[in-house]
This record gives structure tokens, sequence and C-alpha cells, in this order.
């Protein structure tokens, strides 16, 4: 996984990309609403390409099964901005409260569309080994998020021995993947909760409520 970058051509897609998203989304709606209706084990790829006007061929240059498709295109990325505010922000900002800032902005990019998000909420729900593999592919996240945490880490340990001696790079990444896994603990948490609640409540507040409980244990 790649930071993604804030230029404007990322903000304001190309035709292309706009017609890639749509289709994306065409075929994600289409398998959500089958299986919502007559559950995944009956719906077929042909039974989605046809919901979503697309041929099977096309369904699979987005998706490679009927399973993917549900769970979407991977919403994990850290945006390069937020990243640099947060390993520059120094040691008086707690690192959780920086690392809750980051889950935010994963939570939000993955529910802004609210139609698919309780589309998808409904299906996963009867379906949990869906939320493991969800869940599963937060792993490149969390290797991506260690880095930028042992960049952070690195950074207030120069920043208060004024650029000396700084801890063993090995002992930095060791700590780095400790505070990443606590991390993403609570963002499991949120996710547990939100695939079992009835309620409306946003992703967001969900991730502030986890972190919160997090808070109490720390």
């Amino acid at each position: 996984m790649t930071l993604t970058t804030n230029e404007p051509a990322a903000a304001e897609p190309g035709l292309r990309e706009r017609k890639r998203l749509a289709t994306s989304r065409s075929i994600q709606l289409a398998v959500l609403e089958l299986s919502r209706d007559r559950g995944l084990d009956t719906v077929t790829v042909d039974e989605i390409s046809r919901h979503a006007d697309i041929s099977p061929r096309t369904f699979f240059n987005y998706f490679p099964s009927k399973e993917a498709a549900v769970l979407g295109e991977t919403p994990f990325r850290l945006e390069s901005e937020q990243v640099e505010a947060f390993v520059n922000a120094g040691s008086n900002e707690p690192i959780f409260d920086g690392l809750l800032a980051i889950m935010h902005s994963v939570a939000v990019s993955d529910t802004a569309d609210f139609e698919m998000h309780q589309l998808r909420k409904l299906v996963i729900r009867d379906y949990p080994h869906l939320l493991v593999q969800r869940i599963s592919s937060m792993r490149e996240f969390e290797v991506d998020l260690t880095g930028v945490v042992a960049r952070r880490l690195t950074h207030d340990a120069e920043s208060a021995t004024h650029g000396g001696e700084i801890p063993d790079p090995a002992a930095i990444h060791d700590h780095a993947r400790l505070i990443t896994l606590v991390a993403i603990a609570a963002m499991r948490h949120a996710w547990g909760t939100w695939a079992d609640s009835s309620d409306s409540r946003p992703m967001s507040v969900l991730l502030t409520n986890s972190f919160a409980e997090l808070r109490t244990l720390l």
C-alpha cells in the first residue's frame, strides 16, 4: 500500500476514473441488494451482472468473486498530509489521539456512501465470515501504520535529545508495532460493534467510543 497524495488529480478524478468508480458501485449495490433479498449463497455472478447491467467478464475485471464484491474496494488508505501532521505533532500530543484522527479518516472514507454502508452492514451481519475477511484486509494497513508510528517515535526521541542518541531502530519498530496493534484492536472493536448493532450511529462515533474505552485501560 502506498500513501495517497493530495494532488488535484486525486481530488478531481478524470472521466475514466469516474466511470470506473460508478461501475464498481453498481456492482457492489447489485450484489448487496440481491444478497439482502435472497441471500448471498443463492446469488450468482450472472445475476449480479444482469442487475448491474454489465457482462460477467466486466464483473471479474473488478472483483474476483461475489464475496469480494460484497466487501467492496479496500478503504484502508493513509493520506500523506495527515501522516506528516501525525509524525510532526510532537510529544505533547498523545499518540493515540493522533491515531484516532487517522482512524477517523479511514472510517469516514469507508462509510461515506450511506446507502451502500447500510446494505453492506445488513449483509455482513448475516455472514460473519465476511467481517473476518474484511478485518483481515487491514493487514497491509497495519504494516504501513506501524512504519508511520515508528517515524513518530523516532521524531519525538530526536526532539527530546535535541538530535542526540536515540533508541535502537529495532526497539522503536517493536514499540511502534505494539502501539499500532493496540490502536487497530480498538478499530476492530468498533467494527464488531458496527456489525452487531441495530442503530445507525456512524463508524466515526463508534470508533471514538472504542478509543475512549481504550484510554480507561491504559
